[in-house]
């Protein structure tokens, strides 16, 4: 089976370094899905979740809050100011912070600060929301 090797680096650690049979994540223009041998490519990536696909079948959840994508047809590189693994997400911490940043947007009234609330916004709600999602999958298996 071919496959590629995959980094998932972010402001803090490397979070993956391994080998895939298939990527999906959030591009700028839509969802990408990446297979070995993809054509060269480099794409804004938007916070969401990035799915890695193994070559024995297991996949690995990584919540990203957008960064940059590299393919090349062997490599695939993403950079994330923030990176977490889908097991170590907390829903209640993303919706704590996404609901001081509401407020915070509330009390602003400069404009440059207020896109910046709101581009903080975007990312804690995607982040709840993808740990929503794995708390489900892992209370039904």
């Amino acid at each position: 089976m071919a496959t590629l090797h995959i980094e998932v680096v972010s402001a803090e650690a490397s979070i993956f370094s391994g080998e895939a049979a298939f990527i999906a994540l959030p591009g700028e223009s839509g969802d990408l899905g990446i297979l070995p041998g993809h054509t060269p490519l480099i794409s804004r990536v938007r916070p969401g979740t990035l799915k890695i696909r193994r070559p024995d079948g297991t996949e690995e959840h990584i919540f990203v809050a957008g960064g940059i994508l590299e393919v090349q047809p062997h490599a695939v590189t993403v950079l994330s100011d923030t990176a977490i693994r889908a097991a170590d997400l907390d829903e209640a911490k993303a919706v704590a912070a996404r609901e001081r940043a509401e407020e915070a947007l509330r009390n602003t009234k400069e404009k440059a600060d207020i896109a910046v609330v709101e581009a903080e916004l975007a990312m804690l709600a995607a982040q709840a929301a993808a740990a929503r999602k794995f708390s489900q999958k892992r209370s039904s298996h």
